[in-house]
C-alpha cells in the first residue's frame, strides 16, 4: 500500500470503521485518490453525509505527511493490514483494524491468551489472576488485556513482574491513556515487556463506546480468553462472545457463590465455556509446551522447609488470619511473622490485608 500519510489521515476521519474505510480502499485502490475523491463518488459508496462532510472539512485543515510526521516524532508506529507483519490471527476476524497504533515492541505473531475480567477486582480475584497469569506468562504467552483498572491492570503487572510479554489493548488513543493512574503501567509495558495498542488515532478520547471494539481486538489476538471474575453485565463478557464468535477459547475460573463477580464467569460456563482451576488445564487445551511453569513450581516446592511446608498446607484451600495459622502450628508469634514476611518476598504468599494471608 502506497501512500500511508493519506491512509491514516483517512483513519482519522470518525465514521470510517474499519468495513467502511476498506471498501472505500478496495474502491479507489491508492488511499491519497480516497482522500481526494469528490462527495458524490463517496456518497455513491454508501459513506454516511456526515462523515463525507467532515472528511471534506478536515481536508481544508489537515495535511496527511505532516500529519503522520508528528505520529512518528510523538514515539507511535503504526502497522496496517496491508502489511506482512500484522498480526495473523487478528486479519482472520470479521472486521479487523485497518491500522493499528503502538508502542513497544510487539511480537504480533507470538501465542497470546487475553485475560479479562471486573474492575472491581476482590482479594479473591487477584489471588487468582496473579496464579493463572503467572503459570502462562511462565509458559511463554503473551498475556494480552485491555490495562483497565481491576482483572486487566493485575494480569499486565504479573506478566511484567515475571519478566513476560504483555500487550495492552486501549479504548482510545496512545496520547490519552485511560485509566490515568495507569499510565505509569503502559510505559513501563512499551519500554520493554510487549507493547500499548490501539486502533483509534493517537488523539482519540477514551468514550464508552470505544470498549467493545476495543474488546474485539484482544480476543482476535489471542488463542484464548480467560474470564476472572465479572458481574452479569460486565464488558468481559462481550470480550468472552466474540471470542466464541471468532472462534477461541472461551475460560472461566469459578469463584465463592456469595459474590456477585461470579455470576459472569458461572453464565459463560453455563454457555459452554471450559471451566478450569489452574493455569497447566489451559495449557492442556491449547496444546502448548508447559515445561517452565512446572519448573518454576518444583523448584519452589523443593526450596520450602518443613515449616513453610505446613503454612501452605494450611493455606491450600482457603486464606487465614495470622493468629489462626499460628495457632493450628503452634507457632509463636514472632516466629510465623518472619516465616511468613520470608514466604511473601519469596512469592509463596500473599497478605489480603488486615493480617489475612492466602496461598499465591
Amino acid at each position: 500500500m502506497n501512500n500511508i500519510p493519506y491512509l491514516l489521515a483517512l483513519h482519522s476521519i470518525d465514521g470510517l470503521g474499519p468495513i467502511r474505510l476498506r471498501a472505500i480502499l478496495e474502491y479507489f485502490k491508492d488511499p491519497k485518490l480516497a482522500w481526494e475523491a469528490n462527495e458524490n463518488e463517496l456518497l455513491k459508496l454508501g459513506i454516511f453525509r456526515n462523515t463525507v462532510n467532515l472528511l471534506v472539512e478536515t481536508r481544508k485543515k489537515l495535511d496527511p505527511e505532516t500529519y503522520a510526521k508528528k505520529i512518528a516524532e510523538s514515539g507511535i508506529k503504526w502497522i496496517t493490514i496491508f502489511d506482512e507483519a500484522y498480526p495473523k490471527l487478528l486479519a482472520q476476524i470479521y472486521d479487523p483494524p485497518i491500522v493499528i497504533y503502538y508502542k513497544g515492541e510487539p511480537d504480533w505473531d507470538k501465542k497470546a491468551i487475553g485475560v479479562v475480567g471486573t474492575r472491581k477486582i476482590t482479594g479473591y480475584g487477584k489471588v487468582v489472576t496473579e496464579k493463572f497469569t503467572k503459570g502462562l506468562s511462565l509458559a511463554g504467552l503473551t498475556i494480552v488485556s485491555g490495562l483497565a483498572r481491576g482483572v486487566d491492570a493485575q494480569a499486565h503487572l504479573t506478566a511484567v513482574s515475571e519478566n513476560g510479554k504483555t500487550i495492552a489493548v486501549m479504548g482510545g488513543g496512545l496520547n490519552n491513556i485511560f485509566p490515568p493512574e495507569n499510565r505509569g503501567l503502559a510505559a513501563k509495558i512499551a519500554d520493554n515487556f510487549g507493547a500499548v495498542i490501539s486502533e483509534f488515532p493517537p488523539n482519540y478520547p477514551s468514550l464508552p463506546g470505544n470498549f467493545p471494539a476495543r474488546n474485539r481486538i484482544i480476543s482476535g489476538l489471542s488463542l484464548g480468553v480467560l474470564v476472572i471474575e465479572a458481574a452479569e453485565d460486565s464488558g468481559s463478557l462481550i470480550t468472552a462472545r466474540l471470542a466464541l464468535e471468532q472462534g477461541r477459547e472461551v475460560f472461566a475460573v469459578p469463584g465463592p457463590i456469595t459474590s456477585d463477580l461470579s455470576k459472569g464467569p458461572i453464565d459463560l460456563i453455563r454457555e459452554g465455556a471450559r471451566i478450569v482451576f489452574s493455569p497447566e488445564e489451559i495449557l492442556e487445551e491449547l496444546g502448548i509446551n508447559r515445561v517452565k511453569s512446572l519448573e518454576s513450581r518444583v523448584k519452589n516446592e523443593r526450596d520450602l522447609s518443613e515449616e513453610e511446608r505446613q503454612i501452605l498446607e494450611v493455606l491450600e484451600n482457603e486464606s487465614r488470619h495470622i493468629d489462626e495459622i499460628g495457632r493450628q502450628l503452634n507457632f509463636p508469634s514472632p516466629k510465623i511473622s518472619a516465616l511468613l514476611l520470608k514466604m511473601e518476598i519469596s512469592g509463596l504468599v500473599e497478605s489480603m490485608g488486615a493480617g489475612i494471608y492466602c496461598k499465591k
